[in-house]
């Protein structure tokens, strides 16, 4: 038997950990999957013959390396920060390492010990990072092979609520880790390329520029930049593309509600509250807010923001519950971000019978014999249920399917890398496509990049 350790049991690595059981008979695998709680662990391996759930400490240096060791093959669906640890181990022992986490400066700092071994160390395989990697880079180069010049590409992911389940004023739920949504955007200024022209939008605007995109069947989005689009541009060899930008998907109308977190600070991660535990909702809205001996917060809220009382923004306020004066924080030293987290997560959090859904849409533009073409093409996948979300199957299967191919020796290049290669993508959608993850695509003419989507 092969031997595959899974470093985390989290709500990604259910159809992760799934596909490899099943495959388990037929691969002579055997899956060993290490998480902080043995109980998620083996929750997850189902009493399957071939599975096991043990406990694992990652900072328990001696028993993280007896894990690693002991396996053909490491899978760390740890938070990113805790995959380097990990990977140095493998280094050591001579394992391949796949990770669905964007690549560090420590994890490349790796790449030529990686390549002296032999070893292949996949990250950025999952979903966003992942599957857009992949999809894009078949679109690109089938324009490339056929003498296309690319002009344009966009590239947009959305983790949302499916539309049977969408029943709150925000047309939103959280589908993966929450935290992640609180703090999206902040780090630096979203950069990207329009006609030639690199653009910067400051985080305290990010949310009030929007763009808007159409998918068949599930109607109209809107999309917010990314922090970095040009980190990609040499990595997918678009170094003279006119226009280059990613970004997130969301319902129309999020953004704009957001963004009044934004301008009233409560997505600040840099700082604590003191005595956070005991601040009622109300109180932590407050502490915003002009002091004023006479106007309620209700009035003070609405000046502060500029918005009416019969205004849908002050419904969304209302629908959150974010006004209730004995709901408590709870949380010792809160920094803002943290509490307004906690607040969303008792309006947010999915529902026993609610869905989620992944939408990916991206636009190519390209010149080919003096003509210029313009490519769209989306990707829609509905969860099945609470523990298999579609979050779950499109983070979780790419990882699981690209383990298994390294472990049979059809993806050999060594060294820390991406999703980029013809080896790597082109038999990986293939068998997504199997699993209903699939892209449709239209071709028309191409008019070039529409200011008109764009909301000033």
């Amino acid at each position: 038997m092969r031997n595959i350790l899974i470093i985390g049991a989290g709500r990604s690595a259910t159809s992760l950990i799934r596909y490899l059981l099943e495959k388990s008979e037929s691969e002579e695998l055997y899956i060993t999957i290490g998480d902080i709680s043995i109980q998620n662990a083996q929750k997850l391996t189902e009493n399957h013959p071939n599975g096991r759930g043990i406990f694992l400490d990652v900072f328990n240096e001696t028993q993280r390396k007896e894990a690693v060791e002991n396996s053909d093959l490491v899978i760390s669906m740890l938070p990113a920060r805790y995959h380097i640890e990990v990977a140095k181990d493998c280094i050591e022992f001579r394992k391949h390492l796949v990770t669905a986490s964007y690549v560090s400066d420590q994890m490349q700092l790796l790449d030529p010990m990686a390549k002296a071994k032999g070893l292949v160390f996949m990250n950025e395989i999952g979903l966003d990072p992942g599957i857009d990697h992949m999809s894009a880079m078949q679109v690109i180069d089938r324009i490339r092979d056929k003498g296309g010049k690319m002009l344009l590409f966009e590239s947009f992911t959305g983790g949302l609520i499916a539309p049977e389940s969408d029943n709150n004023l925000w047309n939103y739920k959280f589908t993966w880790n929450p935290r992640n949504v609180v703090l999206a955007g902040q780090g630096g200024a979203a950069e990207f390329l329009q006609e030639g022209k690199y653009k910067y939008i400051p985080y305290h605007r990010l949310f009030r520029r929007t763009e808007f995109i159409s998918v068949d069947d599930y109607g109209k989005f809107e999309v917010y930049a990314n922090r970095n689009s040009l980190k990609y541009q040499s990595v997918y060899g678009l170094d003279d593309i006119l226009t280059l930008y990613r970004g997130t998907i969301r319902r129309v109308g999020f953004s704009k509600a957001w963004n009044m977190f934004v301008q009233l600070g409560m997505t600040d991660d840099t700082y604590t509250i003191p005595d956070s535990e005991n601040l009622s909702y109300r109180e932590f809205v407050n502490s915003f807010l002009p002091y004023s001996p006479t106007d309620s917060v209700e009035l003070k809220l609405r000046h502060n923001l500029k918005i009416d009382q019969d205004d849908l923004m002050w419904d969304k306020i209302l629908d959150l519950d974010i006004l209730n004066g004995e709901k408590k924080i709870g949380i010792a030293d809160a920094t803002p971000a943290q509490a307004l987290q906690k607040i969303l997560e008792d309006k947010w959090t999915l529902d026993e019978d609610d869905k989620d859904m992944i939408i990916m849409y991206h636009k190519f533009g390209y010149e080919l014999d003096g003509k210029k073409y313009q490519i769209d093409s989306n990707m829609v996948s509905i969860g099945d249920d609470q523990t298999y979300t579609s979050m779950a199957k499109t983070v979780g299967l790419p990882v699981a399917i690209a383990a298994l191919k390294i472990l049979n020796g059809e993806i050999t290049t060594p060294g820390v890398q991406v999703p980029i290669l013809k080896e790597v993508y082109e038999p990986i959608l293939k068998e997504l496509e199997s699993y209903g993850i699939t892209f449709k695509e239209t071709e028309t003419q191409y008019l070039g990049y529409n200011p008109n989507n764009v909301v000033a």
